[in-house]
């Protein structure tokens, strides 16, 4: 009898990012304990896998200014997590921390706090950043080669890792000691084996070095491929990369990180994502979200007019604090093209070219939309990523995820009490 793939559900905290509609009325605060446990608490009933935090080091700017979205500010992930571990059961709970600006052994422990004092919750999301801007908040010159942030992150990981092994399974301690290009450290970690014995270990990224870390030490993987094609070549890709370093398909989780409008009718759902998009690309942000690519100051350009043709500036501090943009060159070009072929303004450019793939749709299809991406390998499950604060995950609870179980897909109950077990992960062994 064949078993039905089951797909996997989390939540990501919407914020400080481009997807939050901030001028809803029902948008709140975005530090308020409040609204990380409503968002928790949603999640939970919904039995979610887990909970997702972000990570903000440092306040971007944009010519010069802080960035109008980083104006409220971002907890630290970890503090967050540790307080809804009071309020919450089941659901696990994942932080984004920088394998960059951080130390293993003080990562290791509080990870390991977290993962005791929720019970087997815990997650850590492997991020790393070349970007010096950032980095002045940490060190005297901030900078890392952008070519050592995955042999640091990957050593990072590894040592962590040790850490954790370094207690017995019986409870015993052992001293570590870890010798290494970027790490030269020995002791004793002062905390016994947690209950999942390692957190579950998250990576987002999409680059060759990205996926190839990914298939070798994390457990999910958080990606943004949209279609169900590159779903699939993505899934494929990443997949047959696992069994060259001793796992099977089943140890990585494959989660997109997506966003669902709903509506009584595909008419009604298609048109409230039209209006969501207006709403998170006003004039200001579409000149903004330019910028970000040609790094030049376009502030007197109309966001209704026609977009540059000037060439973009690839080596601008424009903006400061994000990402930079891998080819800035050919994005500018694909946009003309873009507003050339369809007529669009500045502002309808950038509402088209840079929407995150959506499921657009009335409940019923929507959940066999996502049914259909899970049992074509193009997912193991789906990181939704709400636009309102914080109750944007509610009405997909409601009305997405009894369906979701009527076909199958979906748990109706947790059926065991950590992360590892939600996510159908082996224990990792211990090597002591």
């Amino acid at each position: 009898m064949t078993v039905r793939k089951q797909l996997h559900l989390a939540a990501h905290f919407p914020g400080v990012n481009s997807t939050t509609v901030w001028a809803d009325p029902r948008s709140k605060s975005q530090i308020d304990f409040a609204s990380f446990e409503h968002l928790a608490r949603t999640a939970e009933r919904g039995l979610f896998d887990f909970f997702f935090l972000a990570e903000g080091l440092r306040l971007r700017e944009h010519r010069g200014r802080i960035h109008d979205l980083d104006v409220v500010g971002r907890p630290e992930s970890i503090t967050v997590l540790n307080a809804l571990a009071a309020v919450t059961e089941r659901l696990g709970l994942a932080a984004t921390v920088n394998a960059t600006f951080n130390e293993p052994y003080e990562l290791a422990r509080r990870f390991a706090t977290l993962d005791h004092l929720s019970g087997g919750r815990a997650a850590w999301n492997v991020v790393t950043s070349s970007d010096a801007f950032t980095g002045e908040n940490f060190r005297r010159g901030g900078f890392l080669d952008r070519a050592d942030r995955y042999t640091r992150a990957a050593e990072f990981l590894a040592t962590a890792r040790e850490l954790w092994d370094s207690w017995t399974p019986e409870g015993l301690p052992r001293p570590f000691a870890h010798r290494g290009e970027h790490f030269d450290i020995a002791g004793e970690f002062g905390l016994p084996r947690s209950p999942q014995g390692h957190p579950v270990v998250i990576q987002a990224g999409d680059s060759p070095d990205g996926r190839e870390f990914a298939a070798s030490a994390a457990d999910v993987i958080f990606t943004r491929h949209g279609s169900l094609e590159a779903g699939r070549e993505f899934y494929a890709d990443v997949k047959g990369r696992l069994a060259r370093y001793g796992r099977a398909p089943e140890d990585l989780k494959i989660m997109p990180g997506v966003t669902v409008v709903l509506g009584d009718t595909a008419a009604e759902a298609q048109e409230r994502a039209a209006d969501i998009r207006r709403l998170q690309v006003s004039p200001q942000n579409a000149i903004l979200a330019l910028e970000q690519i040609w790094g030049v100051d376009l502030s007197s350009y109309d966001p209704d007019g026609p977009l540059p043709d000037i060439d973009p500036d690839s080596e601008s501090a424009l903006v400061q604090g994000r990402v930079k943009i891998a080819d800035p060159f050919a994005i500018a070009e694909k946009w003309r093209a873009l507003s050339r072929e369809k007529g669009l303004s500045i502002r309808q450019t950038v509402i088209e070219a840079s929407g995150r793939q959506s499921f657009i749709g009335t409940p019923e299809s929507v959940a066999a939309e996502l049914d259909e991406f899970v049992t074509n390998d193009a997912a193991d499950g789906f990181i939704l990523v709400p636009h309102l604060t914080p109750g944007g995950l509610d009405e997909f609870v409601d009305r997405v995820v009894p369906l979701l179980q009527e076909r199958g897909a979906f748990r109706t109950e947790y059926t065991g009490t950590t992360l590892r077990s939600h996510l159908g992960l082996p224990d990792p062994v211990w090597k002591g």
